[in-house]
């Protein structure tokens, strides 16, 4: 196959020759849009420039660095979080983005803390899922002092200091697994809802709406005091077997965050997955893998996609044009999956 010319590259973006040797060489500016044109016919043709004219976009865009901090990295939902920020900010047009990840390993507020303080001085602001706890408030505060905002995701915290939350309305979510549990579940009797921690405040307001959904909809169906996970899967399986056991009539389990694998293989082994109703949150290869055998019954889903394409413009306009005078909050639609939406 005959390689690419210039002359090529001219007649696929339109523009004269000497206009695509300016974007080639840099001789003479060149408007950001021309560059760009230029640049998406070199990718179309298979031009062996491409990278060079990508290098010299990029050279003249005002560079931002942003700071994320997930919850734990062998989780396969925060894999796919960090892979979406960062594929968001890469494919950014307007600016020079890049972003330094970090994962908290445990549920410890002191752990979070420490992530967020380690940002000061690296970044311009700071998007972060985590516990809301006093000592995250005060390092909020002193990244707030430095000019530093932090943006809380998944979960809220630190409210009235942090820029704003960004996630779905928890509270709603958890009057929807109740609304359902209460259309879906095979019999009455106890339901058990499994929570990260006691500091996970999107975490408490599922638990609300799916005990408020119950008092509405299904009297009949009975919570049990919420059950501490720590969001890791061999204590949510060794939990889910010991309610399995203790509770006969169990007709419903809802994970509102983390470990679900463990409720998974748990409920499986029982074989008890026709009887008790099993929500999990998000759509990962397990949660799939569970809606297709039939083990979980719904799945709630964060919309990842649209958490990042809300996210990323609001924090460079943060950076850009200041800080909020009150704190804010943009709630995203959960998504809600089935075995026949696969």
């Amino acid at each position: 196959m005959k390689r690419a010319t210039i002359a090529d590259l001219s007649r696929e973006s339109g523009v004269s020759v000497a206009t695509v040797d300016r974007v080639l060489n840099g001789r003479l500016k060149v408007r950001e849009e021309t560059a760009r044109k230029v640049h998406e016919a070199a990718r179309r043709i298979g031009y062996h420039g491409a990278n060079v004219i990508h290098s010299r976009i990029l050279s003249d865009l005002p560079e931002l660095h942003f700071g994320l901090i997930l919850q734990k990295r062998a989780h396969a939902f925060y894999q796919a979080f960090a892979a979406e920020i960062e594929s968001r900010l890469r494919g950014h047009t307007g600016h020079r983005l890049r972003a330094t990840v970090r994962f908290a390993e445990t549920t410890r507020p002191g752990e979070l803390a420490d992530l967020l303080a380690g940002m000061a001085g690296k970044v311009q602001a700071v998007a972060a899922t985590g516990l809301d706890h006093h000592e995250v408030t005060r390092a909020v505060a002193d990244l707030r002092a430095r000019g530093i905002p932090t943006f809380s995701l998944l979960s809220d915290f630190a409210q009235g200091v942090r820029e704003s939350y960004v996630g779905l309305n928890n509270l709603k979510v958890g009057r929807a697994v109740g609304w359902l549990m209460s259309r879906m579940a095979r019999r009455p009797g106890k339901v058990a809802a499994f929570v990260g921690g006691h500091r996970y405040h999107g975490h408490e307001l599922r638990e609300t709406g799916l005990r408020s959904a119950f008092r509405e909809y299904a009297p009949d169906l009975e919570m049990l005091g919420a059950l501490l996970n720590l969001e890791e899967r061999q204590v949510t399986y060794e939990t889910t077997h010991a309610v399995l056991e203790q509770y006969p009539d169990l007709a419903g389990i809802y994970c509102a965050g983390g470990g679900m694998e463990g409720a998974i293989a748990a409920l499986r082994e029982s074989g008890r997955s026709q009887d008790v109703m099993l929500v999990v949150n998000e759509l990962t290869d397990d949660s799939r893998q569970a809606l297709q055998d039939g083990t979980v019954k719904i799945v709630i889903a964060t919309p990842l996609h649209q958490l990042g394409a809300e996210l990323v413009p609001l924090m460079i306009h943060t950076v850009e044009r200041g800080m909020a005078a009150t704190p804010g909050q943009r709630f995203l639609p959960f998504e809600v999956w089935t075995p026949e939406s696969l």
